[in-house]
């Protein structure tokens, strides 16, 4: 497996769209609206892939200030989660954020991904809230 950076608007940031849709939107109902790729232009768009330059996950990791970055939209293909890829993929965005300057990673987890996060030590902070309909905690861990 490898990471890379995938620019905005690129083909490849179009297959990490139709992941995103697949995993994170449909499901909910949701979909992707011009102005809500737009506001990613100056977003790190992060992909893993295998071997044979397949797309396996991505994330997004949105700037929020000079020291804190935030970790959105992480989405693995179902029929290979729980296989590393997910792992793999937070952990190259930690490095990279770090090598972009950042010091902390904030998130929005939704619950089932709780544990998966406190397994790469993430903290909790605060109490559990809505966000599109579902139960979210907010997480951070010091790069």
């Amino acid at each position: 497996m490898y990471s890379s950076i995938i620019e905005f608007g690129t083909p490849q940031f179009g297959e990490l769209i139709s992941l995103r849709d697949l995993v994170l939107r449909r499901p909910l109902g949701l979909e992707f609206k011009s102005k809500d790729l737009a506001e990613e232009y100056n977003s790190i768009h992060l992909g893993c892939y295998n071997d044979h330059n397949e797309l396996l996950a991505c994330l997004v990791l949105k700037p929020i200030n000079n020291e804190e970055v935030k970790m959105r939209q992480v989405a693995v293909f179902p029929n290979i989660q729980k296989q590393g890829a997910g792992t793999f993929l937070v952990q190259s965005s930690e490095v990279i954020a770090k090598a972009e300057g950042y010091s902390k990673m904030i998130l929005s987890a939704r619950l089932p991904a709780v544990p998966f996060y406190t397994r790469m030590d993430y903290n909790i902070d605060g109490d559990i809230y809505q966000e599109v309909g579902i139960d979210h905690l907010r997480m951070w861990k010091m790069l």
